[in-house]
């Protein structure tokens, strides 16, 4: 049982470092990238399923760790619920804001950046400050 545990928290901590890793690429592409149709292309096809398949393996393995400890409730893991909650609104809340952006309009990503920029930063902060929490308590 405790090998299963350990084995359990590493995954955990590797999922974290790759959820970093991805939320890290989403706001690089966002800021390299110019034209709203290749951007919208390349996101729909590989960075939105590889943000909520990142996403889907931590909170897999979070339930594991539960389900291991037998659903004991502390501080952290309340935590770290509601922050999986609130990175899923947020992203939501990116896409549709996304999807509903018409490439016939010349300024339309330009629009777009600067709020899709300020929802991956406070995503990036939040998985940061709780994976650093994670690591070193």
């Amino acid at each position: 049982m405790n090998e299963m545990y350990s084995m359990g928290l590493d995954l955990h901590s590797i999922g974290a470092v790759a959820i970093l890793a991805v939320v890290f690429l989403n706001l690089f592409i966002l800021i390299s990238y110019q034209d709203l149709k290749k951007y919208k292309r390349l996101n729909s096809i590989f960075l939105q399923p590889l943000t909520f398949t990142t996403l889907g393996l931590m909170i897999f393995t979070g339930v594991i760790m539960m389900a291991a400890k037998h659903l004991d409730f502390t501080f952290a893991n309340i935590v770290m619920i509601v922050i999986s909650i609130v990175f899923i609104v947020l992203e939501m809340k990116r896409l549709k804001s996304l999807k509903y952006l018409s490439i016939k309009k010349d300024h339309a990503f330009n629009a777009y950046k600067p709020m899709a920029r300020t929802i991956l930063q406070v995503e990036f902060a939040l998985l940061l400050l709780i994976s650093l929490v994670m690591w070193f308590l």
